[in-house]
């Protein structure tokens, strides 16, 4: 008589058996699969942004300098007074700044990367943007500072050029100027835009090698000049792109608390505003609501770029 099946075949382990039941029930595999992170995501991060959602209508004791835990709009209302609100100004208007030079700066680099790099060279390309990325952060920053400082290179090839003048010129302007250009709004803008642009350049990039040559070609077939088909056909196509990037220029540039600290005045933005109320000063409450600024900024600047197809290009 022939053997029975499970005579022949060997007893099945503890591997053999959980892959055949993840073979009958694949979705208890995805649950498994999703549940660490999603674990991570809801317990770290949104648990982290509901307990500081929940600081933020706390208010601090003014004559203690303890936290009073019930539920009060009075710290948000702390935001509106002069010195706060032109923190948060200060923060906007530089982050829309840096996101507008990004844009600039980063479009004819994109352009030319998108058509007309090929093999080698766009190897080149992507090596030459990424580079600065794989570099130190604070390194970075701390380099600018010596090349920005008033003993500089920056400053000392001005004056071997006879361009000093452009430099004091700058340095002259109201509100943006300064004793040099490592303690001025004019150098922190510089850096910022020089740190961030590598995230405005990939999306931006990826969104130009999406439009088609033919678009162009039919365009110049049917008379357009090359300023007219850049202003109907490449811009609003790229569009999705730029606004990619100008999501991690412009909440980059508003969360950033180190670059202010080393190169600039001493005036506060949203995150050495948080970064200093949370430690030194110990306003908790107050420190959550400057933080809840950005994430609400974010939120509406998010949902008109998903209107405008920007996650398309991601």
């Amino acid at each position: 008589m022939p053997r029975s099946l499970s005579a022949v075949l060997p007893p099945r382990g503890l591997a053999d058996r959980l892959t055949a039941l993840f073979w009958r029930r694949p979705n208890l595999l995805l649950v498994l699969l999703l549940a660490p992170p999603l674990l991570w995501l809801g317990v770290v991060y949104l648990g982290s942004l509901a307990a500081l959602l929940l600081q933020s209508f706390y208010s601090i004791d003014e004559f203690s300098g303890l936290v009073v835990r019930e539920f009060t709009l009075k710290t948000y209302a702390e935001l509106l007074r002069p010195s706060n609100y032109d923190v948060i100004l200060r923060t906007l208007l530089m982050s829309a700044a840096v996101t507008v030079a990004s844009v600039i700066i980063a479009f004819p680099i994109a352009y030319m990367a998108a058509r007309y790099a090929k093999g080698r060279w766009k190897a080149v390309f992507y090596l030459g943007i990424m580079l600065p990325l794989w570099s130190s952060y604070l390194v970075k920053v701390y380099a600018w500072k010596l090349i920005l400082a008033k003993e500089g290179i920056l400053t000392w090839a001005a004056e071997r050029t006879h361009t000093q003048w452009l430099i004091d010129a700058a340095l002259s302007l109201p509100y943006v100027g300064g004793n040099s250009l490592s303690t001025s709004f004019i150098g922190t803008f510089l850096v910022f835009t020089y740190v961030w642009l590598p995230f405005m350049i990939l999306p931006m990039q990826a969104s130009l090698e999406r439009v088609p040559a033919s678009l162009l070609e039919a365009s110049a077939d049917l008379g357009a000049t090359p300023a007219r088909t850049f202003r109907t056909v490449t811009l609003p196509l790229a569009l999705p792109g730029i606004i990619a990037g100008s999501i991690f220029t412009f909440s980059l540039t508003m969360g950033d608390y180190i670059i202010p600290q080393i190169i600039g005045t001493s005036a506060n933005f949203i995150g050495m505003a948080v970064y200093q109320l949370q430690g030194t000063a110990g306003n908790i409450p107050l420190a959550a609501a400057f933080a809840v600024v950005p994430i609400v900024i974010m939120l509406i600047y998010l949902q008109l770029a998903k209107r405008a197809g920007a996650f398309d290009a991601l």
